[in-house]
């Protein structure tokens, strides 16, 4: 039996190939880490997207492809087809740097025989033309177009940092600003930082999110991962010391005498984000939450909204990602 994500490559030959044959190449090229971008170069020494192959794991099968026919179908799977031109340009870009990374760096353990996969949790999804055609019904072509002219514009297009790619994480979106990598994670890169992001409620759906859990259930979720703790109590006595860092997250609280990160307190309930605020009663314990992801690098309905603000898609990237460049792949 055919992979689905062979079968869907060999489709997106045939579905996506006339609008990237029509589609110009207007990548701008950074020779350096400046506000203005310059000119247009010649980008004859860009390494072509269907020049670079790349291992994919899907299931239980790794295909091989290229970029150029392995592109379009994570973009369209990662982000709204229905984003400005820019910001899709913008996550083609972060989608090709990404794949760089590991292209250079090595895969992750999770798939030591291909380079990405296409499990979200883990790297990026991937959208069949099948699963777009039904996701996006009548639109399906004007998207399918977007997506190809996203990709075809920056073909070749990387983001650099002291010319090296980088790891260009991205997430849905912040609640006024992204975390820096050391909030989330242990490495604290140096062009992962917080910035500030322009989403808000009037541009993002579910921007705001509640879970309710009753005492019962928080209860069970949290001794089993944490037995020490002492949940003995009333409910309104077990969730305490609730610290905030500068972008609105939650640092650190503690939970029936255990102290734990924002982060791990969303992992085990599943929230939306760290940033959240939580109050236990009598009858609940109710978490609130603003935006959606871990937080770091690129927010995608941030860079839409740069992009209605005339932002092109080197400046959307420069915006998340600190200190970068953005060039051709050599």
């Amino acid at each position: 039996m055919k992979s689905p994500i062979l079968a869907g490559l060999m489709m997106t030959v045939f579905l996506f190939l006339p609008a990237l044959l029509l589609a110009p190449a207007t990548a701008a090229v950074y020779p350096g880490k400046t506000d203005e971008p310059p000119a247009p170069q010649e980008t004859a020494a860009t390494r072509a997207d269907a020049e670079v192959t790349v291992r994919v794991r899907d299931g239980e099968q790794v295909v091989v492809t290229t970029l150029a026919d392995y592109l379009p179908g994570v973009v369209g799977g990662e982000m709204p087809a229905a984003f400005e031109p820019a910001a899709l340009s913008a996550q083609a870009v972060a989608e090709r740097t990404y794949i760089y990374y590991y292209l250079r760096s090595g895969p992750k353990a999770a798939h030591p025989d291909a380079d990405v996969c296409t499990d979200p949790g883990c790297c990026s999804a991937w959208l069949s033309p099948e699963e777009a055609r039904q996701r996006w019904g009548d639109h399906y072509e004007a998207y399918s177009d977007r997506i190809s002219r996203a990709v075809a514009d920056t073909d070749g297009q990387i983001i650099l940092y002291d010319g090296a790619p980088i790891l260009a994480v991205f997430h849905s979106s912040s609640a006024g600003a992204t975390a820096a990598s050391g909030q989330v994670w242990a490495a604290d890169l140096p062009y992962l930082r917080s910035v500030s992001s322009p989403e808000t409620g009037d541009t993002v759906p579910n921007y705001y999110s509640v879970t309710t859990l009753a005492p019962a259930d928080f209860r069970a979720i949290f001794l089993a991962r944490y037995p020490q703790a002492d949940l003995s109590g009333e409910t309104a006595e077990w969730i305490g010391g609730v610290a905030y860092d500068e972008t609105g997250r939650v640092e650190r609280l503690t939970v029936g005498g255990v102290t734990l990160s924002g982060v791990e307190m969303r992992a085990l309930f599943s929230l939306r984000s760290a940033c959240f605020t939580v109050t236990a009663e009598g009858e609940s314990v109710t978490f609130r939450v603003t935006g959606y992801g871990h937080g770091v690098g690129m927010s995608q309905y941030g860079a839409n909204e740069l992009a209605r603000q005339g932002k092109s898609w080197q400046e959307i990237l420069q915006w998340y990602y600190t200190g970068v460049t953005v060039g051709p792949a050599a």
